[in-house]
C-alpha cells in the first residue's frame, strides 16, 4: 500500500489508501486555493459572525421562556417551572464550520417530554415568533419529512426544528449523541435529531477538522458552480459533500486540502454507485429503528447513490438522487478529475475548476416551468411547493420514457423582471439516452406525463388564486432574455478538450450535418427572448406530459424529428467543455511485449489471467498502474465473493485484503515474486476500493 506499512490509526471502516503528506508543490496549491475562496467571498466577515451569534443567544432565550410558560400553565410544581429548559443545537454547514455569507443556520430546539410538536411547537411557540420583532417571512413546514419552522431573525434564515426527548427536565449539558437520548421518541424526532448527530459524528471521524473544513468548502462552492448542488432536485445538499469529502479524508489522512480536492475526484469518478458509501459500519441497535441495508429492504435495494449517514439509525442521505442526476453528477466529476490533473501539472489555475457551467448551451431542447403568484408572499409559499416536487418530473420522464430520454434538472430559479405578477422558472435540459439507437423519426410525446405532474402540483392543500404553473417545451434559441442577466455571452472555446473533435463525433452518430460550434451559437441576446411573452402566456397551452417513445404526425406537438431530444453536435459538451468521453483518462501506450511493473506481466494479447481474464495489449504504462486487466480482476474477485455468498460476513477490510491477496497472485501467475515493491500503488487501492461492493452492518 503506498505511504507504508505500519499500522496507522485507522478513521474509517477501512485503511487509508494513503499516508503521504504535502511537499512544497501541495503546500503552494493550498495556499492559492484558500486566497481564491477568500477571493470568491466564501468566507463571512467577523461583524456578520458576531451577528449570527447574537441572533442565536436571542433565539435560545425564546425557546426557554417558551417551555417555561408552558409548565407553569400545565400546572407543575414552582421548582419544575423554575428547572423548566430547552437546548438550542446547531447543525449542518454552521455546526461543521464551512458556513458562507447569507446562509441559513440550521438549528434544533430540544425540549421535555410534556412538551410536543403538533400543537406547542407548530402552534404557540409559532404565535410567540409571530409577535416577536425582527421576525419575518415566517412559514411553518409541519407535514415536512423533517418538520420544521422557517424564519427570518434580524434578517438571518433560520431553520427550526423541534424534538421532544423523554425527560421531565432537560439538563443544559444533554448529550445528544448518546444513543440514550433516541428512547421512547417517534420517528420524526429521530430525524429531527439526526442531523445534529450526524454532524457532530463528521466531525469526530475526520483525521484533520481544519482540512476537512477547507476541503469541503471549496467542495461545496465547485458544485454549485457546476448545478450539481441541490438535495430537492436530485442532486448532493450539503451533509452529502460533507460525508463525500469525509470519506476522503479518511483515506488520505495526512493530504492538504489541495490534495484532498484532487483526490476526491480520483475516488468519485471510479466510484462504483450504488456501493455505499459510508465514514463507519452501520451500526444495529435494541431500540429497533430501520436502517439502510439493501440485503433487508427492497427499497434500499433501488437508491442509486447511497451516501450513508454515520449516526444510527443510519439512513442513506442522497435517495433524492435519480439515473439523470447521477449521470449528471459523474460528468461533473470527469471534468473536475481532468482539471485537478492539470492543475497538478502546472497547466492549469484553481480558476479553471470552478468555471461556472454553462446549462444553456449544453442541450438543444428544455422543459421551462413557469411558476405565478400574485404577490411575493404567495409565490414564495407556491415556489417551495413545485420546487420540492421537480424531481417527481424528473423521475416520471425517465418512467415514461423508458429512460431514453434523460433529464438534466437544473437548480437555479430565474425571474421575469417584465412581468407584472409574482414569477420565477426553472429549467430542464433534454436529451436522448446516448448509445442507443432511435428509430428515424421517433418521437417523444411527454404531453401526459407533465399533465400529470400538474395534476399533483394543484393537489397542494394551501393553494391560493393567482398561483398558477405552466410547463412548456423549449429549443435553445428560444430561452427567454431573462436568464442572461449580462447579455447572451458565447462561451469561449475550451483549451482544456478538443471541442470540434467531440462536436464531429456526435454529428456523425445523431446522422445530422456537421456543423462549427459557433454557427450554432450564433443569435443575439434580444433575439433570444423575441417570442419570450407570447411563448410564457401560451405555456399551459403547450404543456408538454405520460411520455412514450412513438411517432406521432406532425401535428401532434411531440418532440420529434424537427425538435430532436438529443444533444446537437456542440450540445454534447458541459457548458464549454466537452462530454465525459473526452475526459477519461488513457494512459500513454506501451509497446505489445512490455512488462507491467504492477502486475509483473507481459501485457500481450494472447495472454490471460489466473482467474481467466484476458489482459489487453497496450494497456498501462508502468506509472499509471493501474490496467484495464486489473479493474477486471478487481470485479472478477467481488463476483466470487457474491457467488459464495460472503459479502454477507465479510467486512470492509476482509473484502479489500482478499482482493488484494488475488491481484498479488495475478502478479505470481505471470511470473513475478508476488511482492509489488511499496505495496500495491494509491491508484489500483482506489481502484479496488471503488469495486467493493459490501454492506457491513455491526451488530
Amino acid at each position: 500500500m503506498a505511504g507504508g506499512s505500519e499500522g496507522p490509526k485507522q478513521y474509517g471502516i477501512t485503511k487509508p489508501l494513503s499516508l503521504l503528506g504535502p511537499v512544497e508543490a501541495d503546500l503552494q496549491r493550498t495556499a492559492e486555493l484558500e486566497k481564491f475562496l477568500v477571493e470568491a467571498g466564501l468566507y463571512e466577515s467577523p461583524e456578520e459572525s458576531a451577528k449570527r451569534e447574537e441572533v442565536l443567544g436571542k433565539l435560545d432565550q425564546i425557546v426557554k421562556d417558551w417551555v417555561r410558560q408552558l409548565t407553569s400553565q400545565r400546572g407543575y410544581t414552582d421548582q419544575m417551572v423554575e428547572e423548566a429548559n430547552a437546548v438550542l443545537f446547531t447543525f449542518g454547514s454552521y455546526r461543521l464550520g464551512v458556513h458562507g455569507p447569507g446562509a441559513d443556520i440550521d438549528t434544533l430546539c430540544v425540549g421535555p417530554s410534556y412538551v410536543n410538536r403538533e400543537e406547542d411547537f407548530f402552534i404557540v411557540l409559532h404565535d410567540i415568533l409571530t409577535q416577536t420583532e425582527d421576525v419575518t417571512e415566517l412559514q411553518p413546514v409541519p407535514d415536512a419529512h423533517v418538520p420544521v419552522m422557517k424564519f427570518k431573525f434580524h434578517g438571518i434564515s433560520i431553520d427550526l426544528l423541534y424534538a421532544s426527548v423523554s425527560l421531565l427536565v432537560v439538563p443544559a449539558d444533554l448529550d445528544i449523541s448518546q444513543g440514550s437520548v433516541l428512547y421512547d421518541v417517534d420517528e420524526a424526532t429521530v430525524r429531527s435529531l439526526n442531523g445534529c448527530r450526524v454532524a457532530d459524528q463528521i466531525l469526530r471521524l475526520v483525521p484533520n477538522i481544519q482540512n476537512f473544513r477547507t476541503t469541503l468548502r471549496c467542495l461545496k462552492y465547485w458544485a454549485k458552480r457546476r448545478g450539481v448542488y441541490s438535495n430537492v432536485t436530485g442532486f448532493l445538499g450539503g451533509v452529502n459533500w460533507a460525508l463525500l469529502v469525509a470519506r476522503v479524508c479518511q483515506l488520505y489522512p495526512n493530504a492538504v486540502p489541495s490534495m484532498l480536492v484532487s483526490r476526491f475526484f480520483r475516488v468519485f469518478t471510479q466510484w462504483r454507485w450504488p456501493n455505499p458509501v459510508m465514514l463507519c459500519s452501520i451500526e444495529e441497535d435494541e431500540l429497533g429503528f430501520p436502517i439502510w441495508d439493501p440485503r433487508k429492504n427492497p427499497r434500499d435495494k433501488c437508491h442509486h447513490m447511497p451516501i450513508i449517514t454515520p449516526a444510527y439509525p443510519c439512513m442513506n442521505s442522497s435517495y433524492n438522487v435519480s439515473t439523470s442526476t447521477l449521470r449528471v453528477m459523474m460528468e461533473q466529476f470527469q471534468f473536475g478529475n481532468k482539471i485537478c490533473q492539470e492543475i497538478e501539472m502546472n497547466k492549469a489555475s484553481w480558476s479553471a475548476l470552478f468555471e461556472p457551467f454553462q446549462f444553456f448551451e449544453a442541450y438543444k431542447n428544455y422543459l421551462q416551468v413557469d411558476i405565478i403568484a400574485e404577490d411575493d408572499e404567495d409565490l414564495r409559499l407556491w415556489k417551495g411547493w413545485v420546487e420540492s416536487r421537480l424531481r417527481q418530473l424528473t423521475l416520471k420522464i425517465e418512467r415514461d420514457t423508458y429512460g431514453m430520454l434523460q433529464c438534466h434538472p437544473y437548480p437555479h430559479e430565474y425571474a421575469d423582471p417584465s412581468r407584472q405578477s409574482a414569477h420565477c422558472a426553472f429549467f430542464m435540459g433534454l436529451s436522448r439516452k446516448e448509445g442507443v439507437k432511435i428509430q428515424e423519426g421517433q418521437q417523444f410525446d411527454i404531453r401526459g406525463t407533465v399533465d400529470e405532474f400538474r395534476h399533483e402540483i394543484n393537489l397542494y392543500m394551501f393553494w391560493k388564486p393567482g398561483m398558477e404553473l405552466a410547463v412548456s417545451h423549449v429549443r435553445r434559441k428560444q430561452i427567454p432574455a431573462y436568464v442572461f442577466p449580462e447579455g447572451y455571452k458565447r462561451p469561449r472555446p475550451s483549451r482544456h478538450v478538443n471541442h470540434q473533435q467531440q462536436s464531429n463525433k456526435n454529428d456523425t452518430e445523431d446522422g445530422m450535418a456537421n456543423r462549427s460550434p459557433d454557427s450554432q451559437l450564433k443569435r443575439k441576446h434580444d433575439s433570444a427572448g423575441t417570442d419570450d411573452a407570447d411563448h410564457v402566456r401560451s405555456a399551459k397551452r403547450s404543456s408538454v406530459s405520460p411520455v412514450h417513445p412513438k411517432t406521432s404526425s406532425p401535428q401532434s406537438g411531440n418532440l420529434g424529428d424537427d425538435s430532436q431530444i438529443k444533444r446537437a453536435s456542440s450540445d454534447a459538451s458541459l457548458g464549454s467543455q466537452a462530454s465525459p468521453q473526452a475526459y477519461e483518462t488513457s494512459p500513454d501506450p506501451v509497446a505489445s511485449g512490455s512488462r507491467c511493473a504492477t502486475m509483473g506481466a507481459v501485457c500481450s494479447g494472447d495472454a490471460t489471467s489466473k482467474h481467466g481474464i484476458p489482459l489487453v495489449e497496450n494497456c498501462a504504462t508502468p506509472s499509471v498502474a493501474v490496467c484495464t486487466t486489473l479493474k477486471r480482476v478487481a470485479e472478477k474477485v467481488v463476483s466470487e465473493l457474491v457467488g459464495s455468498e460472503r459479502l454477507g460476513s465479510t467486512n470492509s477490510a476482509e473484502l479489500l485484503e482478499s482482493m488484494e491477496k488475488e491481484v498479488l497472485a495475478e502478479n505470481v501467475h505471470f511470473g513475478g515474486n508476488g511482492v509489488v515493491p511499496g505495496g500495491l500503488p494509491e491508484e489500483l487501492e482506489v481502484t479496488l476500493l471503488a469495486h467493493a461492493p459490501f454492506f457491513p452492518v455491526k451488530v
